[in-house]
């Protein structure tokens, strides 16, 4: 298994040996993201899924989270900070 620095914590640790996630964004993980902060990403995700009751079959819910994704692996646009007011419900 190979190392990499991490983009995301700068540090340098072991890459993925397969990708976690599907396509483009699958292949980047493996080339940037260590699997701590892909773990931390998997905590993450479950908080946003369990607040906003997001039903992951649905493609907005499925966008809504690769979106988040980004933001947070590779800090790209704005990750969605949970507002504990807007518990259950989200708005598109």
């Amino acid at each position: 298994m190979a190392d990499i620095t991490c983009s995301r914590c700068g540090q340098h640790k072991p890459a993925f040996e397969r990708a976690p996630f599907p396509g483009a964004i699958g292949a980047r993980i493996v080339a940037e993201i260590c699997q701590d902060c892909w773990g931390l990403w998997l905590k993450q995700q479950t908080m946003l899924i369990n607040h906003y009751g997001l039903n992951v079959m649905d493609p907005q819910a499925r966008t809504f989270l690769t979106k988040n994704l980004e933001a947070f692996l590779f800090k790209t646009g704005a990750a969605e900070d949970v507002d504990t007011t807007q518990k259950g419900s989200i708005s598109w």
